[in-house]
């Protein structure tokens, strides 16, 4: 029996060192966790498009330089995470 390969876990920086390197789909993921929100449900908080949210989460593609950049200033931004955990 053959096993399909498994979709490469792809990290968000390729000048990262293999010790510092985060791929997105942990990262994204633990954004969202901290929230306790749904992937639908932080898609619409967060206005981002949830079928790139699932790929993402789903390590089907990396996030687009703008979603990463939102992500971060989700991070960065702590009214963001508690007006969204209310």
């Amino acid at each position: 029996m053959i096993l399909p390969s498994p979709r490469p876990d792809l990290p968000t920086d390729d000048a990262a060192a293999p010790s510092e390197a985060i791929c997105a789909r942990a990262e994204v993921q633990r954004i969202r966790w901290l929230t306790g929100l749904s992937q639908t449900a932080f898609a619409q908080v967060f206005a981002i498009d949830p079928d790139a949210l699932r790929d993402v989460e789903a390590g089907r593609v990396r996030p687009d330089p703008s979603l990463r950049a939102h992500i971060r200033n989700i991070v960065h931004d702590p009214r963001a995470l508690s007006s969204a955990t209310r």
